[in-house]
């Protein structure tokens, strides 16, 4: 994937997603993503952003990854709605 066509999206401690593959960015606190929750972890598509921090928001991904972050949900969508510039933090993902 080329750098141009694929902005990345910080979720936290250095970590980042596609934005163009998120479907959602959700609070984790209702039973229903609780349960999304486990059943990702049950068939292996859970990833964890957290670092070990309270999860704060579940970014749910085109390929049916659910992601954990310990960042806000608002935050992380005031980010994805931004304009479109590398976020603070991610010039080392980005390898800038």
């Amino acid at each position: 994937m080329s750098k141009q066509g694929s902005r990345l999206l910080n979720i936290g401690f250095n970590n980042g997603v596609v934005a163009s593959r998120v479907v959602a960015i959700v609070n984790p606190n209702s039973s229903p993503m609780k349960r999304l929750r486990e059943e990702a972890r049950q068939n292996g598509k859970l990833i964890d952003a957290t670092q070990g921090r309270k999860t704060r928001s579940i970014i749910i991904m085109d390929s049916s990854h659910v992601i954990l972050s310990a960042i806000q949900t608002e935050t992380i969508a005031n980010r994805f709605s931004s304009d479109g510039t590398p976020q603070e933090g991610m010039e080392k993902v980005l390898g800038d």
